[in-house]
Formats: C-alpha cells, sequence, structure tokens
C-alpha cells in the first residue's frame, strides 16, 4: 500500500500550536517603541481582529489590502487575514493616488486597514488594526478554521504601464522546503527594516513567524541601529538590499566595531545587483558563510541561490537553480550555449500546479513544443558549465532604484499626460548611492517649463518613480510603430 504525503500544516493550524507549545516565547517586537508581544499574546491579539474582519463582511477568499508601515499591527493584520482564510495584500503607502486606487480597483479587497490620515488622502474607507479589534470584541460567535486559498497578494506594477497584483499559488499553508531554503526555524530572530509592502521582507517576516520564531520590526531604516538592534536582540538573520549594505558599510569602522554582531548566522540580500567590491566587504565583515544571496520574481517559477563561499569561486554569479527550471533563449527561442547571453525563461517545479497568478495583467509565455508553459520575467542572463548564472539586466527596460524595480512604461504614460510633452523616453543612469537614477527625455517644445511637468509627475506617481532630470528633445522618441530604443538612449548618454 502507498503511503500518502501528509498535508502541510495550515498557518493558523500552525500558530495555534506556537500559542500551546511557547506561549511566553517573543514572536513580534517593535524595534522603534520597544513593544513585543509574546505567543500567546500575538495569538489572542489576532483572533479579536480576525473577528472584527468577520463583523465587517470579510470571507474565505477576499483580499485584505494591508496599508500600514512596519509594525505590530502588521503582523496581526496579517495573522488575522489567514485566521479567516483571505489573503493580505499589502500596500505601500507612499503611493501616488491613482496607483493606490487602481490597485483597489483591481483588487477589490473587502477591507483596507491604514489610519484616518490615510483615508482621507487617498479617499477610501478605510479601518484601523485597533477599530477591528473593538468591533471583534463585541463579535461573540466562534470562529471556524479554514484554509485562505493563497498565502499572499503582493503588487507590481508598469512593465505594461498599469499596475498587477501577483497572487500567491499556493495556500496560507508551512512549505517547510522553502522555509529551509530561509534558513528559518523556531530559533530564528529575524530583523526586517524593509518595509514589509515589498514581498522579499514581507516573506521574511512570514516564513519566520510560520516557523515559530521571532520577528524583530524597524518602522524605518538606519544603518547604525540595524546593528544596534541585532546586538540587542541577538538577531541572527538579517534581510537586507545593496543600498542598505552600502550605508551599513559607509559607516565609520568606529562605528561598526562598537556593535556585536556574531550573532547573525544568516544574510539575505538581493532585489537588486550587488557590487562586487561590496559583496566581498560584507563577506569580509560578516565572513562567507552567513552571506547569501537569491534570485527570482515574486511569482517564483524558479529560484537560484548562492551563498558566500561559492560566490568567492564563481564572483558575480547569483548561483544555481534549486526550485524549478531555468534556461536561456536566443531571439528565435533555441538554447544559448554555456557563457553566452539570453533571455531567461523559467517554468514551475513540476509537483506545483501553479506558484502565482496574476491580477490585472497576463505573463509572458513560450510553448517550445514540449507541451509545457515557459514563463519570462524579461532578464537576461548567461549559465556557465557547472549551471551557475551571471545576470546582465534585470529585466531589459527596468530600472532598479534601490532596489525597488521602477518601470518606464508606468512614467513615460504619465509624462505623455502632460500637454507638452508629444512623446517620452525613461532610462536609467549610475547613481553612485541608489545604483540608478530615473532620467526623462521627452519629446516638447524648447520652451516646454519642465518645472511644471515635475509638478504634474508629482501628482501621478510615487517619490521613487519620479524623474530626478528630464531633459527636452527636438526629435520624436517613438517610431510609428509606437517603439522607442531606451538602451540606444541610455548608451549614448553615458
Amino acid at each position: 500500500m502507498t503511503e500518502t504525503a501528509a498535508e502541510p500544516e495550515w498557518l493558523v493550524h500552525a500558530f495555534a500550536r506556537y500559542a500551546e507549545e511557547r506561549p511566553d516565547h517573543p514572536a513580534v517586537t517593535d524595534a522603534a517603541t520597544g513593544e513585543s508581544l509574546t505567543w500567546r499574546e500575538l495569538v489572542d491579539r489576532a483572533e479579536v481582529v480576525a473577528k472584527g474582519m468577520v463583523a465587517r463582511g470579510a470571507k474565505q477568499g477576499d483580499l485584505v489590502t494591508v496599508a500600514l508601515w512596519n509594525s505590530i499591527d502588521f503582523v496581526v493584520a496579517d495573522m488575522a487575514a489567514w485566521r479567516i482564510g483571505a489573503t493580505p495584500q499589502p500596500l505601500s503607502q507612499k503611493l501616488a493616488v491613482p496607483e493606490f486606487q487602481a490597485i483597489l480597483d483591481i483588487g477589490r479587497p473587502s477591507i483596507v486597514i491604514g489610519d484616518e490620515a490615510l483615508a482621507e488622502r487617498f479617499g477610501v474607507e478605510m479601518a484601523t488594526v485597533a477599530q477591528l479589534a473593538a468591533e471583534g470584541a463585541a463579535y461573540d460567535a466562534d470562529l471556524p478554521y479554514v484554509l485562505s486559498p493563497s498565502l499572499k497578494a503582493p503588487t507590481s506594477g508598469g512593465s505594461t504601464g498599469l499596475p498587477k497584483i501577483i497572487l500567491a499559488g499556493g495556500p496560507a499553508a508551512i512549505d517547510q522546503a522553502t522555509m529551509d531554503m530561509w534558513r528559518t526555524t523556531g530559533d530564528t530572530v529575524a530583523l526586517v527594516s524593509a518595509p514589509m509592502h515589498h514581498n522579499a521582507p514581507h516573506s521574511v517576516m512570514f516564513m519566520t513567524i510560520g516557523a515559530g520564531g521571532h520577528v524583530v520590526l524597524m518602522d524605518r531604516f538606519d544603518a547604525e541601529q540595524v546593528l544596534a538592534n541585532i546586538e540587542k536582540y541577538r538577531c541572527n538573520l538579517l534581510y537586507v538590499v545593496p543600498i542598505m549594505m552600502h550605508r551599513m558599510w559607509n559607516l565609520p569602522d568606529d562605528v561598526k566595531a562598537r556593535y556585536d554582531h556574531s550573532s547573525v548566522s544568516t544574510v539575505w540580500h538581493m532585489g537588486a545587483p550587488c557590487p562586487a567590491w561590496l559583496k566581498e566587504r560584507w563577506i569580509e565583515w560578516f565572513g562567507a558563510e552567513p552571506i547569501w544571496e537569491l534570485y527570482a520574481g515574486t511569482e517564483a517559477q524558479a529560484v537560484t541561490v548562492i551563498n558566500g563561499v561559492d560566490w568567492l569561486t564563481h564572483r558575480g554569479s547569483v548561483g544555481q537553480v534549486v526550485v524549478g527550471e531555468m534556461i536561456a533563449l536566443d531571439d528565435d527561442h533555441n538554447p544559448v550555449s554555456a557563457g553566452t547571453p539570453g533571455e531567461l525563461w523559467m517554468r514551475r517545479p513540476e509537483d506545483r500546479p501553479e506558484t502565482y497568478r496574476y491580477v490585472g495583467a497576463e505573463p509572458k509565455r513560450l510553448d517550445r513544443g514540449d507541451g509545457v508553459q515557459w514563463e519570462s520575467l524579461g532578464d537576461i542572463g548567461q549559465f556557465d558549465d557547472e549551471g551557475y548564472l551571471y545576470l546582465h539586466d534585470r529585466k531589459t527596460d527596468m530600472i532598479l532604484v534601490g532596489g525597488v524595480n521602477v518601470f518606464p512604461a508606468e512614467i513615460e504614460a504619465a509624462l505623455e499626460k502632460h500637454p507638452s510633452v508629444s512623446s517620452s523616453a525613461v532610462i536609467g543612469l549610475p547613481d553612485e548611492e541608489y545604483g540608478n537614477r530615473v532620467h526623462a527625455i521627452v519629446h516638447a517644445p524648447a520652451d516646454a517649463d519642465i518645472d511644471d511637468i515635475h509638478r504634474h509627475l508629482a501628482e501621478q506617481l510615487s517619490p521613487h518613480k519620479r524623474p530626478r532630470t528630464i531633459e527636452i528633445s527636438d526629435e520624436p522618441l517613438r517610431d510609428e510603430a509606437g517603439k522607442s530604443r531606451r538602451s540606444a538612449l541610455r548608451a549614448a548618454r553615458l
């Protein structure tokens, strides 16, 4: 008789178990305020907030938008959503009003969690966690345990000029293989200083609490305070992006030496290319073994991973494929040889029916005749003879600004709403601190008011997407098919 594999444990069941097994163990701490909740306190608070969500009509399968800064309330909101079988949908408070409203229009969440100031700014009805808790305390019905069909629903936007939601393909259940890959266990104390409306820091948070560990949250990144919190809370897992690494390394030597970071056994960095010199400094600082890098999209069809030890012998690589499959193809969709760049195409692991679903967009797919759908995020890279991947461009048109994806099409669409702009092209130019800065070239009259164009963009786009510089061109920037050659425009300005 064949033995059937056990079903993964639901997150809500795991949380209830941790509240019984380790009730007094810290689960989440707000480093800014010093407030900390034990596992029993966290589960009890999430239970009351979950009842408040049900009292407002939220149900299994709904999206619950969480527009909060890193805080205990953020974690409680996520856990409450899972408790009722809903899906948390993190959303940045910094979005421009049209962007925020566009995400809500395509997601149609049953509840938007924020505060009064945000509600007024975005013109949206919102509930605070405190309000939901008060309403939940008056809701006397018991909550059945149900499974959320999708773990999370982070956002992305701009690759087509439109925002989209990336709905996780798997339910809110323990994914032991993924937690093993991320090195999270019940003993993990993870420090998260990046905003959790981004997928990676959000993932570090829920994989840590999913393992029964302890998450320490910072409401904003501060280089020295990261080191202080590592020492204070004996953090053993740290998530950073290269701009954070750069700012921490640039601290005076006496400041870096002031804090004990010996508790750190895992440093994850991703989200943007890391300069080789900076990675070498971090390997010298923290050691090679703790340094880990991951390359994947939020879609998670395939993943590469590399640690500092392997990186030293494969300098510049983002690692070997450890989840799913990944191949590099030429423009005719034929495999390229080792050492030759090609577009990266991915497919999910065979044992997973899907890893994600877009809401508001369609993926770029390819059937090479084998009956399996391959998907591309638009990245260019090459593999060596050992299967180590080296990235060339992370998305051919995308601009990485401080580890945040910025898509030219979205900015160009906003630019071309201005009456003076006939056409536009947006490119990334090198920036010492952020990696890239957004630069816009506009086809407009020579006397066009650039300050007015900047004011116009301030109403349309979030701050990190707004061009820092704008130049006027007297030539059209698109051909008759509406296409522009951003790579050539960028090369001419380097």
